[in-house]
C-alpha cells in the first residue's frame, strides 16, 4: 500500500474546451503535475488611462485583463516501466498530450479546408474562425474562460524512435471576462463568480490599522 491514509488527496490543474453554445465539454488537458508557480499579472483599465480624462482618475472603464503564466513539466519516464498498461506511450511517448496542447494555438484542420472552400466558390465574406472556449481550472475557486496567447513547448528528451519522452511546456493565459464575452455568455458568468470569489477572499484578510503606520488619522 503506497501514500499515507490521512493524507489530503491532491487536485490537478489544466484546461477544459467547451463548445461556445453548447457549454458541452469536447476536451479535457489535465497538467500531469502541478506547476510550481502561478505568475497572475492584472493590468488595469482606469478612465481615461495614461494621460486622458483627468476628471475621472477614480473610476474604472472595466475589470482589470488578468493573464497567468505557468510551467508544466510531462514526464513519460514512469509509465515506460509498465508498457503492457501505457501502450499509446510506447508508441507515441507524450506526443499526444503535446499534440492536445498544441491545438490551444491553432484552428482544426476542417476549419482550414472549409475556408479554402469558402474561398474557391467565391464568398466575398468570411467569418472567423471560432476555436472551443478554454477554460482554466486551478481549484475550486478558480474556473475562468481564457484565450492562450503563448504556447511554448521545450522537449527535453526521446526515446529511440525519437518519441519525445520528457517536455516543459510555458502557457500564457489571458482571462476572458465580461468585456470580452458579455454577461449572458457561459465564460461571462464563470469570470462573475470568479471575481465574487476573489472578494470574498479579500474580505477575510487581516484588517490593519492606522496606528500600524504611526498616525493616529488621516489628516
Amino acid at each position: 500500500m503506497s501514500g499515507f491514509p490521512n493524507s489530503p488527496k491532491l487536485f490537478k490543474g489544466g484546461l477544459v474546451l467547451i463548445d461556445p453554445e453548447s457549454a458541452r465539454v469536447l476536451r479535457i488537458i489535465v497538467l500531469q503535475y502541478n506547476s510550481d508557480s502561478l505568475t497572475r499579472t492584472l493590468q488595469l483599465q482606469a478612465a481615461g488611462g495614461e494621460g486622458g480624462n483627468r476628471s475621472e482618475p477614480l473610476r474604472f472603464k472595466g475589470p482589470a485583463i488578468e493573464t497567468f503564466k505557468l510551467d508544466a513539466e510531462i514526464d513519460a519516464t514512469d509509465q515506460l516501466e509498465f508498457p503492457d498498461e501505457h501502450r499509446a506511450v510506447v508508441e507515441h511517448g507524450i506526443a499526444p498530450h503535446l499534440a492536445a496542447i498544441e491545438a490551444l494555438a491553432y484552428p482544426s484542420s476542417e476549419q482550414l479546408a472549409n475556408l479554402d472552400r469558402q474561398a474557391s466558390s467565391g464568398t466575398l465574406e468570411i467569418a472567423p474562425m471560432e476555436a472551443p472556449l478554454a477554460l482554466f481550472v486551478w481549484g475550486k475557486s478558480r474556473i475562468v474562460a481564457v484565450r492562450p496567447s503563448d504556447v511554448s513547448i521545450t522537449e527535453e528528451a526521446f526515446d529511440p524512435a525519437l518519441n519525445p519522452i520528457r517536455a516543459k511546456v510555458s502557457l500564457s493565459l489571458r482571462v476572458l471576462s465580461v468585456d470580452d464575452l458579455g454577461f449572458a455568455h457561459k465564460g461571462g458568468s464563470l469570470f462573475l463568480a470568479y471575481l465574487q470569489a476573489r472578494e470574498q477572499l479579500a474580505a477575510k484578510a487581516p484588517a490593519g490599522t492606522l496606528a500600524t503606520f504611526g498616525i493616529g488619522g488621516i489628516p
